[in-house]
C-alpha cells in the first residue's frame, strides 16, 4: 500500500492508495484506489477551558469526500498530466484515511433487508 496526497491541476487535494500504470516497462499513468478529496475546515472548540496547545491541535477538521463518487470501480485511472505534485501525507492524515476509508467495511444491506422480510412474516 502506497498512500499519497496529490495536488491536481484542478486544485483538488486527493488522497489515495496509488499504483503506477505501466505499459512495456514504462509508467504511463496512475491507478488511484479509493481516492478522496481532502478538505480542511476551521474547527471551533465548544468549551473555552482548553489550553492553547489543545486549541492548536483542534484548529482544523479534515473531511474526506469521494472523488468520482458515481464510479462503479473503486480504482480510478489518472493521467499523469493532471498531477501537479505528489507527496507523502502527514501521519495523522494517513492514519485517518486508512482507518476511515481503506479499512472501513460497509454494512451488508442485503442481510438487513432479508432479516426484515423474515420478521414481517408471522403466523
Amino acid at each position: 500500500m502506497t498512500v499519497k496526497l496529490l495536488l491536481l491541476k484542478s486544485g483538488e487535494d486527493i488522497i489515495a492508495d496509488v499504483k503506477e500504470m505501466v505499459v512495456e516497462d514504462r509508467p504511463v499513468g496512475l491507478f488511484l484506489n479509493k481516492p478522496c478529496v481532502v478538505r480542511m475546515k476551521d474547527y471551533t472548540p465548544i468549551q473555552d477551558t482548553e489550553t492553547t496547545e489543545e486549541k492548536q491541535k483542534q484548529a482544523f477538521q479534515v473531511k474526506f469526500y469521494p472523488w468520482v463518487p458515481l464510479a462503479k470501480d473503486p480504482v480510478i485511472p489518472l493521467s499523469p498530466d493532471w498531477v501537479v505534485t505528489m507527496v507523502d501525507p502527514i501521519e495523522k492524515l494517513l492514519k485517518l484515511y486508512v482507518e476511515e476509508i481503506l479499512e472501513y467495511e460497509q454494512p451488508n444491506q442485503d442481510s438487513s433487508a432479508s432479516e426484515q422480510s423474515n420478521s414481517d412474516q408471522s403466523d
